[in-house]
């Protein structure tokens, strides 16, 4: 590679949107805000653009060490930023979808106050993701993953004098901390084993350490992986974020925040792949997380409530991948979910901005005609996201669907299944939006978003269609470049697990895939738009079963009773109650009180009377000869 890429740049510029915004954005004008905010993105993607010329044709890591961090004993970790074809492809996805949003935000955010601060926010939640993908080692890459989740929680709780803002900010905040306590322990394991944190040297001295040691870092990694990347159980944060601004829904669950998790496991390759025991919990987890949303999608009235679940779901398919190691078909579903997801969370975001706010799709019905823009833009990362061809969905899901056939048939009928589903409940969200009889209320103006925001809308929908073309072997060739699988192969070396069912076979399965997603289409039109009276019916026969998925199989409520409310009653009443106030401060209260009884006593010694003084002193005087004739003996 060339001896100095500056990566530096591409974090740095971001920051600086940051610091300019939060330090002056309320004495600047909205439109220097936003062309601060703007500016610094879109150098950043451009920076990136020229690294990735730079860098394309390379096989080897490129490091760029700039200072000594961290030196205390046998731990030296330096400031250093390192590039592959992994780091590559993450940067593109977070500064170019990173650079959309915040351009539709620039509209959405038009006519809502602390616009500064939701900038200087947005920068600098692209400054720690951008920190997390360049760091060459762990500690560093942790700086951004708690970067991230701080820049996580001012997001979502931005309107914060909402009590349900407020409240899902904090959410994410607890339940992330959980993973990260995971990734901390993984990280302290992990130098106890290698003597580094390093990337390089860890990923060198793995094989020779104890399979048990590696299963347990492992291990301790995925609990990290899975806080930030919503997997069971971890995943209940997720569908409260949505009570943030759409933008950031978008930025938080296409192309930043919730793909930390599937990077981690992807970067850390190297050491999953030495514990069969690991990658077995890996795609497990990912495959029950990804059943397991798809069904409470199914009931979800909320349309970003519809979407959070998809993400999770989604997000279950991609370490369902590398679980079986299919690493690269993991990556290469991460960069097609960016496209198609920002895609619907803004279409879902202008769907609302169009009906002031409104978000129950059981309000909306018709738009079809009165926002097309946003209709046909929304149709397309609908059925990209159910796996249609040619779109960008259908190559990265069948690839991950293949893989897992080969590992277990069982895996793949499940993954069929949760397609089918996946396809059934975005759907139900698309013909209750925006078809059928209108039922939005007659006193909302329905209009259609401004350009601003139906702009960046097109080139997402764009990317849904075209996107999955850098994963198929035929087109990528075409274009003169190599399949994203193939290009990512030196990343992941002998970590990943070719492919090797036969073509024919391969054929049979992505046909399988195909009719589950037009199965779920089907479904959805057949119950939602030619008999709208089936869903009703089958819901009451449903009875228990129904009402358990739309209460969210009463998760929250189970969390809340065996977690939350021990915790607050052990806190408040034990902690709080006894050990702080009748222990420790009664303890301090009880001392001061003693001593001041004693002070009020002593202090009417301190009469001021001449007289009294020498009779005090002479007082003394005899008690000290007394004490001095008891205790000296001649």
């Amino acid at each position: 590679m060339t001896p100095s890429l500056h990566l530096w740049l591409i974090p740095a510029l971001p920051l600086a949107g940051f610091l300019i915004n939060g330090l002056f954005g309320r004495r600047l004008s909205r439109r220097a805000v936003t062309a601060v905010a703007l500016t610094a993105v879109a150098l950043s993607f451009l920076w990136t653009l020229r690294v990735f010329a730079a860098a394309y044709g390379s096989t080897e890591p490129h490091v760029e060490r700039y200072f000594t961090w961290i030196q205390s004993g046998a731990l030296d970790v330096a400031f250093s930023f390192y590039l592959d074809r992994l780091t590559l492809v993450m940067l593109l996805v977070v500064t170019g979808v990173g650079a959309i949003i915040h351009i539709y935000s620039a509209g959405y955010m038009a006519g809502e106050g602390g616009y500064y601060r939701f900038f200087a926010f947005l920068n600098l939640f692209l400054f720690f993701m951008l920190l997390l993908v360049l760091a060459s080692s762990f500690l560093l890459l942790f700086v951004g993953w708690e970067g991230v989740g701080l820049s996580s929680y001012l997001l979502i709780g931005f309107w914060f004098r909402r009590a349900s803002a407020a409240a899902a900010g904090n959410k994410a905040f607890l339940v992330n901390r959980i993973g990260d306590f995971g990734f901390s322990l993984g990280m302290f394991l992990m130098f106890v084993t290698f003597g580094s944190l390093d990337f390089t040297t860890v990923f060198a001295r793995a094989p020779g350490a104890p399979a048990a040691t590696l299963t347990a870092i492992a291990l301790l990694l995925l609990v990290g992986a899975a806080g930030k990347s919503a997997q069971l159980p971890l995943y209940v944060w997720l569908p409260d974020a949505m009570e943030g601004p759409t933008p950031v829904s978008a930025l938080i669950h296409a192309a930043t925040m919730v793909t930390a998790g599937v990077y981690l496991v992807a970067r850390a390759a190297p050491i999953f792949s030495l514990s069969p025991q690991a990658m077995d919990v890996v795609a497990g987890i990912g495959l029950l997380t990804a059943f397991f949303a798809a069904t409470i999608g199914l009931l979800q009235t909320d349309i970003k409530k519809v979407l959070a679940y998809s993400t999770i779901s989604q997000l279950g398919y991609m370490f369902l991948a590398c679980g079986v190691g299919a690493f690269s078909a993991g990556i290469f579903h991460l960069v097609t979910h960016a496209f198609f997801k920002a895609l619907l969370f803004l279409a879902a975001g202008s769907v609302i901005h169009s009906l002031a706010g409104e978000q129950d799709l059981r309000r909306m019905g018709g738009l079809a005609s009165r926002i097309p823009r946003t209709h046909v833009t929304f149709l397309i990362g609908a059925l990209a996201i159910a796996g249609v061809p040619p779109l960008a969905g259908f190559f990265s899901k069948d690839e991950i669907l293949a893989h897992a056939f080969e590992r277990s048939p069982a895996l793949f009928a499940l993954g069929a299944l949760t397609a089918f589903l996946t396809a059934f409940y975005v759907f139900r969200a698309f013909f209750l939006a925006f078809r059928g009889e209108s039922r939005v209320d007659p006193s909302v103006h329905v209009h259609e978003s401004p350009p601003v925001m139906t702009v960046p809308l097109a080139l997402l929908a764009l990317l849904s269609v075209a996107g999955g073309c850098i994963g198929s072997p035929a087109v990528a060739r075409a274009l003169g470049l190599a399949p994203l699988g193939e290009w990512l192969g030196p990343v992941f070396g002998s970590a990943a697990r070719p492919l090797t069912v036969a073509h024919s076979t391969e054929l049979a399965l992505m046909g399988l895939s195909v009719l589950a997603g037009l199965a779920g289409i089907a479904l959805a039109y057949f119950m939602y738009i030619a008999r709208p009276d089936l869903g009703p019916r089958l819901a009451a026969a449903a009875g228990g079963l129904y009402r358990a998925v739309h209460r969210k199989y009463f998760v929250d409520e189970i969390y809340g009773a065996v977690l939350v409310r021990p915790v607050l009653l052990l806190s408040t009443f034990f902690l709080w109650r006894i050990l702080d106030v009748a222990v420790i401060d009664g303890a301090v209260n009880g001392f001061g009180r003693h001593w001041a009884g004693t002070g009020e006593v002593l202090r009417h010694i301190q009469s001021g009377n001449l007289r009294s003084y020498a009779g005090w002193v002479v007082l003394g005087a005899i008690a000290a000869i007394a004490f001095l004739g008891l205790v000296v003996r001649p």
